[in-house]
């Protein structure tokens, strides 16, 4: 008998997430035989520690046994070894909520064309199109806040970057602000 797909497997246990205030990022199924295993990667608003980890996990393993007991899903005689996780600071953003969930955090983004821009994410206009990139110049010790309004549906890749030095005031002050409060800024920067 065939494991269940990926995808009835995210629908059965979506609801357990989202009561503990967390998406279900991914589900994969991997391996063959005795040695089958499902992860799942959760995130959330508030990134989930280790005791929440624990509690949804118990909350995926319970919906899943549920499912197979109404026959939602069927597992069969076959065994697997449930894995809940987060994405990590290396999966890319892919979906508005990503942005949101990382705000103040340097990016790099790879834009449709080519075009490369790194900078520290700021808010989310309200439709989730666009997205503030709050980036500084000058000298070190002096730096100007600069930035752009990046359509979301212009990114080809974005990857959160790791920082080792502290982020520049100017650009967590421009990045701090409500989209449209800092488009206000940007446009008083152009100037």
């Amino acid at each position: 008998m065939a494991f269940p797909p990926a995808e009835a497997i995210a629908d059965v246990i979506r609801p357990a997430a989202a009561a503990r205030g967390l998406d279900i990022e991914d589900v994969k199924v991997s391996g063959a035989g005795r040695k089958t295993q499902v992860t799942v990667l959760v995130d959330g608003d508030d990134a989930p520690d280790l005791d929440a980890i624990e509690a949804v996990t118990r909350d995926i393993s319970a919906a899943l046994d549920e499912a197979e007991a109404n026959r939602e899903i069927r597992f069969g005689e076959l065994e697997y070894t449930l894995e809940v996780s987060t994405p990590g600071v290396s999966a890319p953003l892919v979906a508005p909520r990503h942005w949101r969930r990382n705000r103040n955090r340097l990016v790099r983004v790879r834009l449709d064309g080519g075009d490369q821009v790194v900078g520290r994410i700021g808010a989310l206009a309200d439709d989730g199109d666009r997205v503030i990139i709050a980036t500084s110049t000058g000298p070190k010790g002096r730096p100007t806040a600069t930035g752009a309004v990046l359509e979301l549906a212009s990114v080809e890749q974005a990857v959160v970057e790791i920082e080792f030095s502290k982020a520049p005031v100017v650009e967590l002050d421009l990045a701090g602000l409500d989209f449209y409060d800092a488009v206000t800024r940007l446009e008083e920067l152009d100037k």
